[in-house]
């Protein structure tokens, strides 16, 4: 069965905070190592209105079911990014927009060139859209197995239940794409070809675009090293569920790379 865009749109809210006691944090802070995490989740969750300005340079903003689905998504996003910033502001770090900027200001000429390349991608790929949507499956697969892992390690009741909430939503992204993906590949030779060669040779783990190579690797050793290996592991076999990308190993290839094992 397909993903229920109707269904969707129904549902699509911010996430549910007012009911959670940011304040508890003042009381049981969470250690330097999971707020360095949520650091690194804050900025990726806040840039995703910038993946949304490169995907929609692209073809994907001619099918109207894409477009519907990828503003909810952002909406959604940004809401993930502000309930992450209320987890910091508790422990008296800077979030939102005083993070944000700066952040931004800091990524220079790549960031500015990153829609020019996309569009000429899907100008010369046809099937570039599948890319796109496996590309993001991958991501909420990622993103999802990130919070399960941080909710595991921190072992704060708020912090696991606000990270319980976004996995939620980020079930529902991850429904999208995967369909999607799973769809356009299953119809097209040529898709798989593509898909399979872009994501061999471009693929790099969530946020890896805008943060420095040391947060990456921090954030993919706390997580993903040792007892985290099992989750890693899973979002392989959800790729290799997809037609024509069996065998990729992309997350067993991140921890190689990032030296986590």
């Amino acid at each position: 069965m397909g993903f229920d865009l109707a269904d969707y749109v129904g549902r699509v809210q911010p996430v549910t905070v007012d009911d959670l006691d940011f304040g508890s944090f003042r009381d049981r802070p969470l250690d330097p190592e999971a707020l360095r995490c949520l650091r690194y989740m804050h900025d990726v969750e806040n840039h995703t209105v910038c993946y949304l300005r490169d995907l929609l340079v692209t073809r994907a903003h001619r099918e109207p079911e894409i477009t519907t689905f990828l503003t909810l998504w952002n909406f959604e996003e940004f809401w993930h990014g502000e309930a992450i910033a209320s987890v910091l502001r508790a422990h008296g770090e800077l979030a939102g927009i005083d993070r944000v900027a700066p952040m931004r200001r800091s990524l220079g000429r790549k960031d500015r060139a990153e829609p020019l390349l996309m569009w000429l991608a899907s100008t010369v790929a046809p099937d570039f859209v599948a890319v796109h949507m496996t590309w993001g499956a991958i991501n909420e697969w990622s993103t999802q197995a990130a919070y399960a892992r941080l909710g595991a390690r921190a072992k704060h009741p708020v912090l696991s239940e606000l990270l319980r909430r976004l996995m939620r939503q980020e079930g529902r992204h991850i429904d999208f794409y995967s369909s999607e993906a799973a769809r356009r590949l299953a119809r097209s030779r040529a898709a798989q070809r593509l898909t399979r060669f872009a994501l061999k040779k471009l693929w790099t783990p969530v946020g890896a675009g805008v943060m420095p190579a040391s947060e990456v690797r921090f954030l993919i050793r706390y997580l993903f090293a040792d007892e985290g290996r099992a989750s890693a592991q899973r979002i392989d076999r959800c790729v290799d569920r997809l037609p024509g990308l069996e065998g990729l190993g992309l997350a067993d290839r991140a921890l190689r790379s990032y030296g986590s094992f």
